[in-house]
């Protein structure tokens, strides 16, 4: 079963997703093999949406912008390719999505990689962190520790119950990255758990990132 949905998920990839070059395309999706990365331009999010009555505490990375990605109010960065296309420059690196996990129902599975996020500086020179430094627990005060972060792929979702088109459940909701399993609609996890949430109440990093609407990178490195 699991052969059967990992060759569904590649023929879609293949249909619906065009070759991402190194370098970069029009997403600004850039591959740099010698380094074993893939670059993404993206924004510091939003952390109070207009529509919405409070800050919710971040339970993901990235994801679409409001209001058509579905964690946008709880969210490190926002971005504007497809989670698809992320994928398969992932992929290009000669990584293979293992599996996401959903609650306490599955356990995140895949590749292991690291995630940074590049920033301006006042020297004028990008400054490369680790994506967990760019994260405040208001209930210690501090960052993350280090976190294991793997290349899960997303699941496979049908739009329209009455139909049997399948498309990548991650190209619906935007999400790219979650610190939490709150959703398999996506292309990363780490390999906590769900009862992990409860330990934590993260806010971003003001000391280190730049303010909202600031243009940064993250960055994907395989190990």
């Amino acid at each position: 079963m699991m052969a059967r949905i990992s060759a569904l998920v590649g023929i879609v990839l293949a249909l619906l997703v065009p070759n991402v070059s190194s370098g970069g395309d029009k997403t600004g999706i850039a591959i740099a093999k010698d380094k074993k990365t893939v670059t993404i331009p993206c924004k510091i999010a939003p952390r109070k949406l207009p529509n919405l009555d409070q800050i919710y505490p971040l339970e993901v990375v990235a994801t679409f912008p409001a209001p058509k990605g579905q964690k946008a109010h709880e969210t490190v960065v926002i971005y504007d390719a497809k989670p698809s296309e992320i994928h398969k420059a992932l992929e290009a690196l000669g990584l293979k999505a293992g599996k996401p996990g959903l609650g306490e129902r599955s356990k995140a599975s895949g590749p292991e990689v690291k995630i940074f996020l590049e920033v301006p500086s006042p020297d004028g020179k990008p400054k490369r962190l680790p994506i967990e430094e760019t994260m405040v627990d208001l209930n210690t005060g501090k960052t993350l520790p280090p976190l294991t972060w793997l290349f899960t792929g997303s699941a496979m979702k049908s739009p329209d119950p009455e139909k049997d088109d399948v498309v990548y459940g991650a190209d619906l909701s935007g999400t790219l990255i979650t610190i939490f399993p709150v959703t398999d609609d996506t292309v990363i996890q780490t390999n906590l758990a769900a009862k992990d949430e409860k330990n934590w109440k993260l806010e971003l990093n003001k000391k280190l990132l730049p303010k909202e609407g600031a243009a940064v990178k993250l960055i994907i490195q395989a190990k």
